[in-house]
């Protein structure tokens, strides 16, 4: 259990600090994050609570998709995502701005590298999803479509969302889009393995 719950925080705590490093790369941040800083910025509070605000209206609407009843359990995973995004952007990362292109650039690769380890990381526990994650699974079982084209209906819902709400949308948002999936992949094989000899220790 110990260790379930070691990659569980670490792994969204990895998570909030690449969604705090594509925001402050400046570049276009993927799509539900730029959703989220674009409702913060129209409306206030921090970005962090709207990822919770967010993922509370998603856990009732994939609820509704599934006409099932709602995961309740996933609060605490958005409540820590939250967390953690507010930890790094207003306590860490608060004064630091990235100046020029390729500081910019770095920024988001690393941004894109440390949300992929930390999904990776956090989906070995099987402790309750992120209900953006859980939007394409309940998509998937409602509509018998693939993983990928449900996917893509979240992320292109998110999209329009946060252009109306004027958030961060740029060439970053689209190379997070076709990038997180196959790199997320790319660290799952290799997580897994850490996890499984951890575990048998």
């Amino acid at each position: 259990m110990k260790i379930r719950v070691f990659f569980y925080l670490i792994g969204l705590f990895f998570m909030g600090l690449g969604v705090t490093l594509t925001i402050k790369a400046n570049l276009g941040a993927g799509a539900w994050d730029a959703l989220n800083v674009g409702l913060s910025n129209a409306i206030g509070l921090t970005v962090g609570s709207w990822v919770f605000i967010v993922g509370v209206i998603l856990i009732f609407i994939n609820a509704l998709i599934t006409k099932g009843k709602p995961k309740f359990l996933a609060i605490i995973t958005i409540l820590l995502i939250g967390f953690f995004v507010d930890f790094w952007l207003l306590v860490v990362f608060e004064q630091v701005e990235f100046d020029g292109t390729i500081q910019r650039t770095i920024s988001l690769l690393f941004g894109i590298l440390f949300i992929a380890i930390g999904v990776a990381m956090y989906l070995q526990t099987e402790f309750p999803a992120n209900p953006i994650d859980q939007l394409m699974i309940s998509l998937h079982e409602r509509f018998h479509i693939n993983f990928m084209v449900a996917k893509t209906i979240g992320e292109v819902v998110a999209l329009l969302l946060a252009f109306i709400f004027q958030g961060p949308i740029g060439l970053g948002t689209i190379i997070i889009t076709f990038l997180i999936g196959p790199i997320i992949q790319l660290f799952n094989k290799p997580v897994a393995k850490r996890y499984e000899m951890l575990l048998k220790k």
